[in-house]
């Protein structure tokens, strides 16, 4: 795995942002969380920088993942290669 800074932008109330923080802790990754909801300048810059009103925003690395997308994810954790997709 990559060592790299990691950091899930989320809210208190986000199921789906729950389904990032599992995958997350599934890989036994280390990552900070802040959650957008109780830092509004936060989220006003978050919103700046993705250009997205929506959590969850995952920065790996400096690489943005906005939802729910563990195939990005997993690339940017470098767990996965983008040569091979998986076979259907």
């Amino acid at each position: 795995m990559k060592d790299q800074q990691i950091t899930l932008y989320s809210t208190t109330t986000c199921p789906v942002c729950v389904m990032v923080r599992d995958l997350l802790t599934g890989l036994s990754v280390e990552y900070e969380e802040i959650y957008v909801d109780l830092r509004p300048i936060t989220r006003m810059k978050l919103v700046k920088q993705t250009r997205r009103l929506t959590v969850p925003q995952l920065n790996v690395g400096g690489e943005w993942v906005s939802g729910f997308d563990p195939i990005r994810t997993l690339e940017l954790l470098g767990l996965q290669s983008t040569d091979n997709p998986v076979s259907e």
